[in-house]
């Protein structure tokens, strides 16, 4: 599909030489002013920006445009949902060829943006060997090890030697993908991946003896991840290794390799994912940008109904202690500030710890130490608020009881909402559910009605005409 383009022989036409904007490239239908736009907008947000903001027609003549590095370099510039507008505007086969011009895993990520009626066109018109590899890919759940992995590796069999290895890997290494290592593998009888011996480095190939057998020289212990893992797994699994890619392998079959590049995708996605919840949202399934209202509407409304229904046991507390409040009425002014500085505090300690844990920098057996220090930094902190609850309430002129229960109160709820931010998370993890959902919204929804049981409590304690 690809058109052969001939190093251009004609001179150029003034100002599009130089055109910084892809609709000023696609008039003037040159390849080569294609190539200098490609030259001086290498990637990132301003390229996508541009594609993005051209018309289906415009779309369909930037294609027609491309020859196969063009369309390499720019597919793989792309986010997959912008890329998918270019497959979804031209003819299937078309749509076929530019998938079909990058690696299997960029494919599948492409695809899966389309609907699934485009992508089941596009998928029936593509070579029989790249439409099997990417519908493997795509066969496993988003978000797992198995999507995001590539399928294609450079491996070698542990009878050969290092000479025969070297020329080998060079043969491969315009088709599989560079993952940093080589892999030794032995064919599987039972299935079609092969089976996982080892690895080698670049640097141990290019060191052995060239007629040492690669078997003798590799590395046996490979860790790897399996594919039906979260993709955080892989994160964790590379940074663990402080390696530059991560072999994926189910029952010690090698079916592909993820690698540091993925990685820090996964990490940036899972970032925002993480950003998202602690809103208390259901992360997009799309950038913002090409998100409708309605899908807003639907990401945001479960939270909201839910933290809604929480709230709702506020007012239930409240109902409890109007008895109190009717004796003192002094207590109702500080109710705000009590609980808003509750959620200040839980807030603080899930941001950091859900960070923290997404990092690989804390894990659930880590609950005692963790408790342990956020007690002693939230006594602290919990001893800082409540004498300047104390010294708030008394500038109030609201006496010395009122005054004294809303130091003690502030410093109690502060102390209380700290440990229960700090324990929340891990005992999520440890039910397998995502740590991030305890942040910013539902933490302050939990400290709001507990911190008033916790105010009225010492308001009974400690102010005289409650203590009947």
């Amino acid at each position: 599909m690809f058109r052969s383009v001939p190093t251009p022989s004609r001179s150029v036409r003034p100002g599009t030489a130089g055109a910084t904007h892809l609709a000023d490239v696609v008039r003037d239908g040159r390849p080569e002013t294609l190539r200098a736009w490609s030259a001086r907008v290498p990637g990132g947000p301003d390229r996508a920006a541009q594609v993005a903001g051209l018309s289906p027609v415009e779309m369909r003549a930037l294609v027609d445009l491309l020859d196969r590095p063009a369309a390499v370099d720019l597919l793989g510039s792309l986010a997959p949902y912008v890329a998918a507008e270019l497959v979804e505007v031209v003819d299937p086969a078309v749509g076929a060829g530019l998938v079909a011009a990058v690696d299997p895993a960029q494919a599948a990520g492409v695809l899966r943006a389309l609907a699934p009626e485009d992508r089941a066109d596009v998928l029936a018109a593509a070579p029989v060997a790249r439409a099997a590899a990417v519908r493997g890919l795509l066969a496993w759940p988003r978000g797992s090890v198995g999507a995001r992995m590539h399928p294609d590796v450079v491996t070698v069999d542990p009878g050969q030697s290092v000479a025969e290895a070297v020329a080998g890997i060079r043969e491969q290494r315009a088709a599989a993908h560079a993952a940093g290592e080589v892999y030794v593998t032995a064919p599987d009888p039972g299935g079609p991946a092969p089976v996982l011996l080892g690895a080698l480095s670049y640097r141990d190939v290019a060191l052995a003896p060239p007629d040492r057998a690669v078997g003798d020289v590799m590395r046996a212990e490979v860790a790897g991840v399996p594919p039906t893992a979260d993709q955080e797994a892989a994160a964790e699994a590379l940074r663990a290794r402080r390696g530059t890619a991560v072999p994926v392998v189910d029952e010690g079959r090698l079916l592909g390799v993820v690698t540091a590049a993925d990685v820090a995708d996964i990490v940036a996605e899972e970032a925002t994912e993480d950003a998202v919840r602690q809103g208390g949202a259901l992360p997009l399934a799309v950038p913002y940008l090409r998100a409708s209202p309605a899908v807003l509407w639907r990401r945001r409304i479960v939270w909201m109904l839910a933290l809604f229904a929480a709230e709702m046991y506020t007012g239930t507390v409240l109902r409890a202690f109007e008895d109190e409040l009717a004796t003192v009425i002094a207590l109702a002014f500080f109710v705000p500030l009590l609980i808003g500085t509750g959620g200040n505090a839980g807030t603080q300690v899930t941001t950091t710890l859900v960070r923290a844990m997404a990092v690989g920098q804390v894990r659930t057996r880590d609950v005692g130490r963790v408790l342990l220090k956020e007690v002693a930094a939230g006594t602290m902190t919990a001893a800082t608020i409540a004498v300047a609850g104390l010294l708030l309430a008394t500038v109030h002129g609201v006496g010395g009881e009122v005054a004294a229960t809303v130091g003690v109160a502030a410093g109690v709820i502060v102390l209380w909402s700290t440990v229960l931010a700090s324990v929340l998370p891990l005992l999520l993890r440890r039910l397998r559910v995502d740590p991030a959902v305890v942040s910013g919204p539902m933490i302050t929804t939990l400290v709001d009605g507990t911190g008033l049981i916790l105010y009225f409590t010492v308001a009974r304690l400690l102010i005289s005409a409650l203590g009947a």
